[in-house]
């Protein structure tokens, strides 16, 4: 651990487990260069708000947050800054989630430099023509009932990463070109130990499991913390891993198809292959998983997190994106870095079979495994003294560091 630079960071995450998690590795990557940390938080929690299957991010919920937060979290910034509790450490520098639009204005009140947090893949800004892969059903998108509000949400969400004085990123250079203002300084989750931030219980019989399995035989199949599946695509994923023959750890988070009664509805045939290869755990510890010797595949929604993390431990995707950026996260993995396969066109036993063993045990994943070992050795590398994330996180430092010169407002004419 570095040593203490008489610093402190206040960090403020948007309440949904992809966005809490990242956050709470970087305050401890942040912590570890010898800054001292605040972290502030939400009463409401959004990974555990009501959704429907057609809706899964309700816009109405993320506007009402940054309407309702703004006048709590200004007060309690301004009791941060001038530290009543005695703290010699004073505040250097807001990094907020960058759903956040508030805080922009919050901070310039306070005389507090803001940088912003991304969570998602950073290259959504980008024109559709530069990424010849892409097609338009790539493009982010939500099912909402409220598309004037999902648009104000990303206009607001973009004009306030051009506000900020700078943009922090848990991706790496090898997979993705930045640009000057931003810092790369992933993955985030590799750069040291943490504890979990997660908001559900972990069923750690899982690893246990996994200690009884051949090495990259498993597919682990899990859809994040707020993707949802109905009742018919719940039959096809359940028919598809019992036709792979391969054994197979799935998450059924709570409430994502109804819960586990929905067991009692399928076939025997599936019943059987999870008696005799499979486990369904409700919620597992996902990065310890996915690093296990015995996982040889990822069938994923893609979030951002879970992306990354796949790509860190060399461990090929089945992709099947919900919403959001993980249409344009899928076909980067599957067209471009060409570290996994795309589930196309809804999913169906058959196709879902011949992914899995695709991946898993035919000569035709050969390249899309190797090509997987290759990423892991480069985030690696890119973490290690001279690498590419770590030479940006000196910079970030730097950065931060330098507020003492820092006239508010200049940022935005740098952006």
């Amino acid at each position: 651990m570095n040593q203490r630079n008489n610093r402190r960071l206040v960090l403020f995450p948007v309440p949904f487990q992809g966005h809490i998690n990242p956050m709470l590795q970087l305050a401890q990557i942040l912590h570890n260069r010898g800054f001292s940390i605040t972290i502030l938080h939400t009463d409401l929690n959004l990974s555990i708000h009501p959704r429907t299957p057609t809706s899964p991010f309700a816009p109405s919920a993320m506007a009402s947050a940054n309407r309702r937060c703004a006048a709590p979290f200004e007060e309690r910034l301004r009791e941060e800054v001038s530290s009543p509790d005695g703290r010699d450490a004073p505040v250097t520098c807001l990094i907020a989630d960058a759903l956040f639009r508030f805080t922009w204005d919050v901070a310039e009140r306070a005389g507090v430099r803001r940088m912003v947090l991304r969570t998602g893949e950073s290259r959504l800004e980008d024109p559709v023509p530069e990424f010849p892969p892409l097609q338009v059903k790539d493009l982010p998108g939500i099912n909402t009932a409220e598309p004037e509000l999902l648009d104000q949400l990303l206009h607001d969400m973009t004009e306030g990463i051009k506000d900020s004085s700078g943009v922090i990123l848990n991706t790496f250079e090898d997979l993705e070109e930045i640009s000057s203002r931003n810092f790369p300084i992933g993955p985030f989750h590799k750069c040291g130990p943490s504890s979990s931030g997660s908001l559900l219980a972990e069923d750690r019989s899982c690893i246990s499991w996994l200690d009884e399995q051949a090495p990259n035989s498993v597919v682990y199949v899990s859809f994040g913390s707020i993707a949802t599946v109905g009742e018919s695509e719940f039959s096809e994923i359940a028919l598809g891993l019992a036709d792979s023959q391969q054994p197979f750890l799935w998450v059924v988070r709570p409430g994502s198809v109804g819960g586990s009664e929905l067991l009692e509805k399928l076939p025997s045939c599936f019943l059987e292959a999870l008696e005799e290869r499979g486990k369904i755990v409700k919620w597992a510890p996902q990065q310890e998983v996915l690093a296990h010797r015995a996982v040889g595949a990822f069938w994923t929604h893609n979030g951002w997190n879970s992306t990354l993390e796949s790509i860190s431990e060399g461990v090929p995707m089945i992709c099947m994106p919900c919403f959001s950026d993980q249409k344009v996260n899928a076909r980067f993995v599957s067209d471009v870095w060409g570290v996994g396969v795309h589930l196309n066109n809804g999913l169906e036993r058959r196709k879902i079979a011949e992914a899995i063993r695709k991946l898993l045990v035919e000569k035709e994943g050969e390249e899309v495994r190797e090509r997987a070992a290759q990423f892991k050795e480069k985030a690696n590398s890119c973490l290690r003294q001279g690498g590419s994330s770590f030479r940006s996180l000196d910079g970030l430092a730097n950065h931060i560091l330098s507020s003492e010169s820092f006239v508010f407002g200049s940022n935005k004419s740098s952006a």
